[in-house]
């Protein structure tokens, strides 16, 4: 009984601290605005556009923040953060060191768009996975440069997942 006790308050301070690692943006946006792909699983590489409206829509990548932009044409953006890569912490995303490219697999996108709060990290970053260091501009180019690419490769993928799922075999209730 004292062990089940022991291992149900573990779990409690386990699962607390979980919820204590995600910030408050992640709180409130819990997925991707267009993807549907969990903020807290991709902080590292997550984006949240406060506008002056008051509203705010957070994105799991630069990639979704570019559709963003596209789709909210009229709206007045006030701040724009992205994570910094190292600390997963928002910092604001046109002060951001960017990356391009390297060996690391982006998030929705095939050319990776990295962003870091100071440049020994982007350049740290670099040393260990390649890349070229950009300023926000330049990544957002480069996602409009993208999107297509990326658009088809993913809609490839999400055919492909739905095919597998379709052919699994559904358990048979009685």
């Amino acid at each position: 009984m004292k062990k089940f006790f022991a291992v149900l308050l573990a779990s409690i301070i386990g699962v607390s601290f979980s919820f204590a690692a995600q910030h408050q943006d992640q709180l409130d946006h819990l997925s991707c605005s267009y993807c549907g792909m969990d903020r807290t699983k991709f902080g590292h590489s997550r984006m949240l556009v406060k506008y002056e409206d008051g509203g705010e829509v957070g994105t799991c990548s630069i990639h979704c923040m570019a559709l963003e932009f596209a789709n909210a044409i009229d709206r007045m953006p006030e701040r724009l953060f992205v994570a910094d890569y190292s600390s997963a912490e928002l910092i604001d995303a046109e002060q951001a060191v960017w990356v391009l490219g390297g060996e690391k697999p982006g998030v929705m996108t095939s050319r990776a768009k990295w962003a870091f709060a100071d440049r020994p990290s982007a350049d740290a970053f670099i040393v260990k996975n390649g890349g070229a260091i950009a300023s926000f501009e330049e990544a957002m180019k480069a996602s409009y440069e993208d999107m297509y690419q990326d658009t088809q490769r993913i809609r490839k993928m999400r055919a492909m997942k739905k095919k597998k799922m379709g052919n699994m075999k559904m358990p048979k209730h009685n």
